[in-house]
């Protein structure tokens, strides 16, 4: 038998056995194994959004892409634990000491943490991505939405109107009224967007020509008397249409919120394209979820309070620049109006927009993201077309790095919500959408001219001629409507 130098005999096969312990080059290798992958995955991954965003963004608005997504993740999870666990054990020695089997077993399940956290995390993007577009995104069947392709998202228009909805209930309960009503009519090419807010208790407010409502009601929702009734304001049109009129306006997944659409066309003399709903309630949440927004706040706004029963607020949202607001302050920012108007809360539901759109940036969305999505799930509802969201999302970033501009039909000598001049509104809408085309101009807070000549290509107006005042007008823009110029010094006491 052959020996060695110090006479210790050399077994044939076994030589592995006599070999110092190599635990250590056991546990460098399995590192590799996993530090490899991870910078082949990012960079990949790296290189995939550079100079395929398109494409990457196609697949993580597709509910059918997005579970492919989960699968992959999970198999290359699997993929990555196995090989670093079989990297350590093909190289290490198996007569190491226990305590050293015992640390190095503990590092091999640190490496495999450092795997999985990472993955664990896409997994659950992709699957609460895939549910809010199930959820919110599930393709309504609309009465009135635009017939639209994925190639084609505006249908060769240059803006596209976008109904946003403030209710008192559940999204999807019957009997919400919608007391917070502003289209915001967004430029498809460059984002520029103008916010037109009509008040909750306009009277008379007439339907697109040419619907079944409008045949139903020529005169406008009214019911033929000269007296206000709240049944008949434009808050009521989402729940009571679909009482009175169940299946008039044909297949439909909301025929409130289409009902909405169509009085909020024949007021402004547009067309409105979609609605978003949102639970007022859930408002709260939503801000809560974003970590807040901050506005600047003029006068004190009550929380709390009743004025018609002469029950004072809680307490007051005190004067102050740049105030950072919690859900429960940013709700009653939006919905505060013992002692005020309708009106000032419509200046402020448009400032709280225009804080949302400032604070939605990429970190904060990205590090929310989940309980973002938890909580739209609940209280939003909406006839946007999943096939649509890439061209939204898109289109969302341009609206983001554009002024936002505002306009309010609040009570003046022109326009009175009980006896609305309705030639005035729409001439008003198209002097702040084309105001190079505008011929004449009102007064009045931030509502845009009328006496405007529609630019060409565009639908003309009844009444869109008439000029009321001389002077040009502009949409005003809401950054500067909302900054910081109080009204009083004095703070308001909630005793």
């Amino acid at each position: 038998m052959a020996r060695g130098s110090e006479g210790v005999p050399l077994h044939k096969g076994r030589h592995r056995a006599t070999r110092p312990d190599r635990v250590g080059r056991a546990l460098r290798r399995a590192l590799v194994a996993t530090l490899v992958p991870a910078v082949v995955l990012a960079v990949a991954g790296w290189i995939t959004v550079r100079t395929s965003s398109s494409r990457v963004l196609d697949l993580v608005l597709s509910r059918s892409a997005l579970l492919w997504i989960v699968i992959a993740i999970v198999t290359v999870w699997l993929l990555w634990v196995a090989m670093i666990c079989h990297t350590y054990v093909r190289n290490r020695v198996h007569p190491a000491p226990r305590t050293l089997r015992v640390l190095s077993g503990f590092g091999v399940a640190l490496m495999c943490a450092a795997v999985s956290a990472p993955m664990a995390v896409g997994a659950r993007y992709a699957v609460v991505q895939r549910d809010l577009i199930g959820s919110v995104f599930g393709d309504q069947v609309s009465a009135t939405a635009p017939k639209v392709t994925k190639s084609d998202p505006w249908g060769k228009r240059d803006r596209v109107n976008v109904l946003l909805l403030g209710g008192d209930g559940a999204v999807h309960r019957p009997g919400v009224r919608t007391d917070s009503v502003i289209l915001a009519s967004i430029n498809t090419k460059n984002g520029r967007t103008v916010l037109f807010s009509l008040p909750r208790n306009l009277r008379n407010v007439p339907f697109k020509e040419g619907s079944k409502l409008a045949e139903l009601y020529p005169n406008g929702f009214t019911d033929g008397s000269s007296e206000p009734n709240a049944n008949y304001f434009l808050n009521a049109v989402y729940r009571d249409v679909p009482l009175m009129h169940p299946g008039v306006l044909g297949k439909t997944d909301n025929e409130g919120a289409d009902a909405v659409k169509l009085a909020v066309a024949g007021a402004l003399g547009i067309r409105v394209d979609y609605y978003v709903l949102v639970n007022l309630a859930g408002f709260q949440q939503l801000v809560d979820a974003m970590g807040g927004i901050t506005v600047n706040i003029n006068e004190p706004v009550p929380i709390g309070g009743n004025t018609d029963a002469h029950i004072p607020p809680d307490s007051y949202l005190q004067p102050g620049p740049d105030q950072r607001l919690n859900g429960f302050k940013a709700l009653w920012f939006t919905r505060g109006r013992y002692g005020s108007t309708d009106y000032k809360r419509m200046e402020r539901q448009r400032c709280a927009i225009n804080a949302i759109v400032a604070e939605a940036s990429p970190v904060t969305m990205l590090k929310r993201y989940t309980k973002l999505a938890s909580t739209s799930k609940e209280i939003v509802r909406t006839d946007i077309p999943s096939k649509l969201l890439h061209a939204f999302v898109d289109l969302a970033a341009k609206v983001k790095d554009q002024p936002i501009k505002s306009v309010g039909f609040e009570r003046s000598d022109e326009f009175d919500p009980n006896a609305p001049d309705f030639d005035y509104v729409r001439a008003a809408v198209q002097a702040a959408l084309y105001p190079a085309h505008s011929t004449g101009a009102t007064g009045g807070a931030g509502a845009g001219g009328v006496g405007v000549k529609a630019p060409a290509g565009s639908t003309p107006t009844s009444g869109s001629t008439a000029a009321v005042d001389p002077e040009p007008s502009k949409a005003s823009n809401a950054s500067d409507d909302c900054a910081y110029r109080p009204v009083t010094g004095e703070s308001v006491s909630a005793d």
